[in-house]
């Protein structure tokens, strides 16, 4: 081929590659081919061996331990609806990447009768909302970003589990006044089941790509912080975690799958009830231990946020119970349920000492060294979330533990900093597995 071909072919290429780039970015919520699949990237699904995540390739082989550092934005699906707003949720994904995060924990639930729903009524949903979230997973997709994605809410925010509770009344179904009839009813019980369905199985509209084929989510969990609003709805919370752990998993068995978990002992645990921050946490019907070990449960998920759970304490007692309830997790996950253990938020408002550091930042370096000590020695401890990073202008999305990463240098440092202590952690450890493997060959 000629100099002169070469050039009128490498124009073909470019002419159609640019009306594509036109076609996409101008006509893209209309096209019902997935265009925007073209630039996706390759990446692996994260599956766990023990107490740890790993990276798997080929047949399910684990090729590389995988240390999380990342980071909540529930935000992110509102976001995606109008092309005024969409951009936030790119520029979200391209901040974390580019502080070296990897996992960003977001909503995949909004139920009620709201213009913005994306559950209207029990299995009827929003397609412009479903869109969104295609939009979501995408961009994750993009910057290499894997997402956790909650199913549903314990509290009243974007409809949660009081929302289906009146659903059922509404349908003139026989259920309690309580909320936790959401755990035991069987009609709530087959809503939430339609629901997960429709999730799961959804063929993305941007990607072609179904969410349960999808590498760039991470996990699915099953409810956000969920609670019982009367200690004898325990039992009811357990084997309704018990039967949506096993019908998700029948749905999608090549994503990991978690609670919601706040990390709480219940009343039987008696023995841990000391690391609790208070009598009441042990009252609220869910049990870390006996929840976390469910089957079908791949990883345990625990928050942590001091201010709020003792709030009267100085921060030299916050430090201390911070340092107690990590290391009472870890070692849980190490010796009783042998699973990862993820602190999937962890919350600290700024507040500034006058002669010292921001408490945020005396507490976030606590919990990173925490993940970064457990790494190092290959235990349980698999990583944390930071909660909840927003971009600039978004205050009605924010509460006391919210920040703009950028506009405070000193916690920035920190999560840049923590990204590459336990990158480093999951790529010496893959050196050093390789060196076995080829000692082994030499021997």
């Amino acid at each position: 081929m000629n100099l002169c071909s070469k050039h009128i072919k490498f124009y073909h290429v470019l002419g159609i590659f640019s009306l594509v780039s036109i076609l996409y970015y101008n006509f893209h919520d209309h096209l019902q081919f997935p265009v925007y699949y073209i630039w996706q990237p390759k990446m692996s699904f994260v599956g766990v061996n023990s107490t740890r995540f790993v990276i798997k390739a080929g047949s399910n082989s684990c090729v590389q331990d995988f240390y999380v550092n990342g980071w909540n934005s529930y935000w992110l699906m509102q976001n995606s609806l109008s092309g005024r707003s969409k951009w936030r949720v790119s520029e979200m994904m391209r901040r974390g990447a580019g502080m070296g995060m990897s996992v960003c924990r977001t909503w995949a639930f909004s139920d009620g009768d709201g213009p913005n729903a994306l559950q209207v009524s029990p299995g009827v949903f929003n397609e412009r909302v479903f869109k969104g979230l295609d939009y979501v997973i995408v961009e994750a997709r993009r910057h290499r970003i894997q997402l956790i994605l909650s199913l549903v809410n314990n509290l009243n925010a974007f409809g949660g589990k009081a929302q289906y509770v009146r659903w059922a009344k509404e349908a003139g179904i026989n259920v309690s006044s309580s909320n936790d009839s959401f755990f035991s009813n069987t009609v709530i019980k087959n809503y939430y089941k339609a629901y997960v369905k429709a999730i799961v199985t959804r063929r993305n509209s941007l990607s072609g790509v179904k969410y349960s084929e999808e590498p760039a989510i991470f996990a699915w969990e099953l409810i956000n912080e969920p609670r019982c609003e009367s200690s004898s709805s325990a039992p009811a919370l357990e084997n309704w975690i018990t039967e949506m752990a096993a019908y998700v998993k029948s749905l999608d068995n090549k994503h990991l799958l978690t609670v919601g978990l706040e990390g709480f002992y219940g009343l039987k645990t008696t023995e841990k009830s000391t690391v609790n921050p208070g009598k009441w946490a042990a009252s609220l019907g869910s049990d870390f231990i006996q929840n976390s070990a469910i089957e079908n449960i791949d990883f345990a998920s625990v928050h942590a946020y001091p201010h709020s759970w003792i709030p009267l304490s100085d921060l030299n007692a916050k430090v201390d119970y911070l340092s107690h309830w990590m290391d009472a997790h870890i070692r849980d996950g190490q010796d009783v349920l042998k699973k990862p253990v993820l602190f999937s938020e962890f919350g600290s408002p700024l507040r500034k000492k006058l002669d010292g550091p921001y408490d945020r930042d005396i507490l976030l370096k606590q919990v990173y060294d925490k993940i970064y000590e457990s790494a190092k020695r290959r235990e349980a401890g698999a990583g944390v979330l930071i909660w909840q990073l927003l971009l600039e202008g978004m205050q009605q999305y924010g509460d006391e533990y919210s920040l703009v990463a950028r506009e405070h240098p000193s916690t920035y440092k920190l999560i840049v900093e923590q990204s590459r202590r336990v990158n480093n952690i999951s790529s010496q450890v893959e050196t050093n597995r390789k060196l076995h493997r080829m000692g082994h060959c030499l021997a």
